[in-house]
């Protein structure tokens, strides 16, 4: 991207913000946001944060019921010529 990218969580029963959750939002705008040492992010979903990655962490619901919408904000060719593609949300099973 020349500008930014960005990961907003939404509840999956209304589509709006996450009630009672403290934001909704992770970019690479976002202060204090861990990079790889190749320059890629591992962003976090959950209602808990993982240990050291507090800084990538969208809180969501506890029963798991959210979605994610991914913007970019003036992406590059790659992503039209499809060389490069969001990769799928994992599950991670450590707690």
């Amino acid at each position: 991207m020349k500008q930014y990218w960005s990961a907003t969580v939404y509840d999956r029963a209304t589509h709006a913000f996450i009630r009672g959750a403290p934001y909704a939002s992770l970019s690479s705008q976002t202060p204090g946001l861990q990079t790889n040492a190749d320059g890629s992010v591992d962003a976090c979903f959950g209602p808990k944060a993982p240990a050291g990655k507090e800084a990538n962490w969208v809180p969501t619901r506890p029963d798991g019921g959210f979605e994610v919408l991914f913007r970019q904000y003036a992406p590059l060719p790659a992503l039209f010529d499809e060389t490069w593609k969001l990769p799928d949300i994992e599950r991670n099973t450590v707690r």
